[in-house]
């Protein structure tokens, strides 16, 4: 009898509920049983696993590791996708494996290079893959000669934080003053630069903001799944033009993720994205852990996640080409169980979870990628 897989994902993004599906629908007969942890009661990644515990609050990345392996050792996990402090958790490499299991995430040095976004786009650039033009900055007055640049050089500038992860902090400079206009519809993400400068000047720390030109359409994400030979398996990118997503294998996209990927040592899953700047795309980002949308390669007919469990476990699947390419397709969200919780009536409003997070069964509401008409010109 072939054994089970035991995988966990601790405190992962909600749409990794699709990751854990596509686990479950692998194409051998190893049934897959998935661990959850979460800080939030209702991430509907408690819900979908088949065991799931809420994360105690509070610990140092130390701390955390050690919580780590003991959940690695009395849940026998087999495979550990870590999100919530990777840098320290590959750090113990050999610790996790000498309790069983196996990282799916890069070594420390290549999740070291891509932490910082300035640091990365100087390791990039050294081997040869374009980037924008960028300048750190801490207090108004370098902010207001970086966008003064910019702007002579026919760019709007925006600004991110130089250490973080899926568009927080980001934000477009915009010098037109705050007015009515800004109160009507749905929030933006732009600001004026007065009040900007007014902010970091009466800030009591300095910031530490990456400054650079808003980059164009199309945004290509490329999900990259690399063995511990240094050398791609998979690399397909992932399109998204307005609402509208599709695929890509052109080497304008492929060659450079390429090279990062096997540069670097970018290890089992990660995510490399570009835009354009005028005519030719440049680096944007590189996230060293499974995207988000990962799943939507399954419109072209492979299985990533378990591609990589299988890769982790040290059952190399070779190089992976997509029999085909899913035609361009929209993201349209649907509805996901949660666990069953009680709303106390005390003035604190406070949620109390009711029952056990443990072996609870897991549930699959469908919701996800749809297929849309047509092809961008």
């Amino acid at each position: 009898m072939v054994s089970r897989v035991r995988v966990w994902l601790n405190r992962t993004y909600a749409e990794n509920v699709f990751f854990m599906d596509q686990l479950r629908r692998n194409p051998s007969d190893r049934a897959v049983e998935i661990h959850a942890t979460h800080g939030d009661p209702d991430s509907p990644v408690l819900a979908a696993a088949d065991t799931a515990e809420l994360e105690p609050e509070g610990l140092s990345p130390a701390a955390y590791v050690e919580y780590a392996l003991t959940q690695c050792e009395r849940r026998g996990i087999d495979v550990f996708v870590p999100r919530l402090h990777q840098a320290a958790i590959v750090a113990h490499r050999a610790d996790f494996e000498a309790a069983g299991t196996a990282l799916l995430a890069p070594p420390p040095e290549a999740v070291a290079v891509f932490e910082d976004k300035v640091v990365a786009y100087q390791a990039v650039e050294s081997i040869g893959v374009p980037v924008p033009p960028w300048w750190r900055v801490r207090d108004a007055d370098e902010l207001l000669a970086a966008v003064e640049e910019l702007e002579r050089l026919g760019h709007r500038a925006c600004f991110k934080p130089a250490a973080g992860a899926g568009g927080v902090g980001f934000r477009m400079i915009t010098r037109e003053p705050f007015s009515l206009s800004r109160l009507k519809g749905f929030p933006g993400p732009q600001v004026p630069l007065d009040l900007v400068l007014e902010s970091l000047r009466r800030a009591e720390e300095p910031v530490d903001w990456l400054v650079m030109p808003r980059l164009e359409q199309p945004e290509v994400s490329v999900d990259c799944l690399t063995g511990p030979d240094n050398r791609v398996r998979l690399a397909i990118g992932r399109t998204k033009h307005g609402r509208r997503r599709g695929f890509t294998l052109h080497e304008r996209w492929l060659e450079p993720a390429r090279r990062i990927a096997e540069g670097f040592g970018l290890h089992h899953l990660s995510n490399i994205q570009f835009r354009m700047l005028g005519d030719r795309p440049v680096l944007m980002d590189v996230n060293t852990r499974p995207a988000g949308g990962l799943h939507q390669l399954s419109l072209c007919g492979i299985n990533v996640p378990w591609a990589a469990v299988r890769l982790a476990l040290g059952d190399d699947p070779g190089e992976i080409s997509p029999p085909f390419l899913g035609q361009d397709y929209t993201v349209v969200s649907g509805p996901r169980p949660l666990l069953p919780v009680t709303v106390p009536r005390q003035r604190t409003g406070s949620s109390t979870v009711t029952g056990t997070l443990d072996a609870l069964p897991a549930q699959t509401t469908p919701a996800g990628p749809r297929a849309a008409s047509g092809a961008l010109q």
